[in-house]
């Protein structure tokens, strides 16, 4: 077997069908379910995906249980509100089918934001490694923003995967809420303590980079709007940060 497409997901019914038909036939699929109360398990085992149940310890650990689970030579990462397009497709196979293919290959990422999509922002081409042998790359234990450690060159596709994130504002602010959450634990994780400089610099610092920077007022109103969530997302990040280094500390 050539290739294994690896899925985690909780409560994405109404995302997955979209997925699932993107690369039905390209090989086995792994979905690793974290609790879902919907149709999410339905809809994988209707397109013939395998699927598992884990208790959530975060996305490395997760993704690491997928890949484990998967028999293919190459690992093929997406998530459920991606979609892998034709021409993506077509260059996977041509890649996982050759002999002399390198150790993996980033992707770059083309997201929707409430209906628009975004060239600029910082956000594409957002290159993501997700096409790997999985003879010499592992996840890492990351809750968040988990990546490949990879033994060997690494290359670039040259089509884009879309990325449908975040449909309306809501979706947006319950994402962000999570992945905060996720991040302040991380930080705590590898030993950061909170000081107030990072409430004062980091949120306006991440704003100019998603604005200025990553010319983000090529896209628009929703570029501005980009740029002001993150920042607000970074100011709320260290805040909760905050609180667990105030929990750490004996009374």
């Amino acid at each position: 077997m050539n290739l294994s497409i690896i899925i985690i997901a909780k409560n994405e019914e109404k995302n997955l069908e979209r997925s699932l038909k993107a690369v039905q036939g390209m090989g086995e699929i792994i979905l690793v379910d974290s609790g879902s109360t919907d149709n999410t398990r339905a809809v994988a085992e209707r397109f013939g995906a395998q699927v598992f149940d884990i208790d959530w310890q975060g996305f490395g650990r997760a993704k690491k249980f997928a890949q484990e689970k998967a028999n293919g030579n190459w690992i093929l990462s997406i998530d459920a509100d991606e979609v892998v397009t034709s021409p993506l497709r077509e260059e996977i196979l041509a890649i996982v089918g050759k002999s002399d293919s390198k150790a993996g290959y980033e992707i770059a990422r083309l997201t929707n934001f409430m209906g628009k999509w975004i060239y600029h922002s910082g956000w594409y081409p957002d290159y993501v490694l997700r096409l790997f042998r999985r003879d010499v790359g592992a996840f890492t234990d990351s809750l968040v923003h988990e990546s490949v450690n990879l033994s060997g060159p690494v290359g670039r596709l040259n089509n884009s995967l879309l990325h449908y994130s975040y449909p309306d504002i809501s979706v947006y602010l319950r994402k962000l809420d999570r992945y905060t959450s996720l991040g302040a634990e991380e930080l705590r994780r590898q030993g950061r303590k909170f000081h107030i400089h990072q409430l004062l610099l980091k949120p306006p610092a991440s704003f100019f980079r998603h604005y200025l920077t990553g010319a983000g007022f090529l896209d628009g109103l929703e570029g501005f709007l980009i740029a002001g969530l993150s920042a607000y997302g970074t100011f709320i990040k260290y805040v909760k940060l905050k609180a667990l280094c105030s929990a750490d500390r004996p009374l």
